[in-house]
């Protein structure tokens, strides 16, 4: 897959640094969520919602350098492998500040009917959709 099809520039608030005066690594997982989620959007998991969508089963994530405020990160998001019934994405905070990577990770997303709680295939139309997706975000 091709890498950063989805990216996302988002503020750090002062509100999002802790009492060690750095940003507290939550927000870091709120910024790759925003993210997944608008990946997510591009790639039409959410059409079928509530009935069936994307759940998070998995997720890793690599602090690289810590932030402070004033700063703005890009969050960014790609797929990175295609299973039968899931995927798995990468993740990726950039510092506009520093531009370093502040963090980065994978996340595995389950398909899933929330009817009937069971596992669904991606299918070849979803799976059409993501390669899609990721092939208009070449050389992002």
């Amino acid at each position: 897959m091709n890498r950063w099809p989805v990216s996302l520039r988002i503020p750090v608030q002062w509100g999002d640094m802790d009492a060690f005066q750095h940003v507290n690594n939550v927000a870091y997982l709120r910024w790759l969520e925003s993210a997944r989620i608008a990946w997510f959007e591009r790639a039409g998991l959410m059409e079928g919602m509530p009935d069936v969508g994307p759940i998070l089963a998995r997720q890793t994530i690599d602090y690289r350098i810590p932030l402070v405020y004033p700063d703005e990160v890009l969050a960014s998001a790609t797929a990175i492998r295609l299973g039968n019934t899931s995927f798995t994405m990468g993740q990726r905070l950039l510092s506009v500040r520093h531009d370093k990577i502040a963090a980065e990770g994978e996340a595995v997303v389950v398909m899933v009917d929330y009817r009937r709680n069971e596992k669904v295939p991606l299918g070849s139309e979803r799976r059409a959709r993501i390669e899609a997706l990721e092939a208009a975000g070449a050389g992002g």
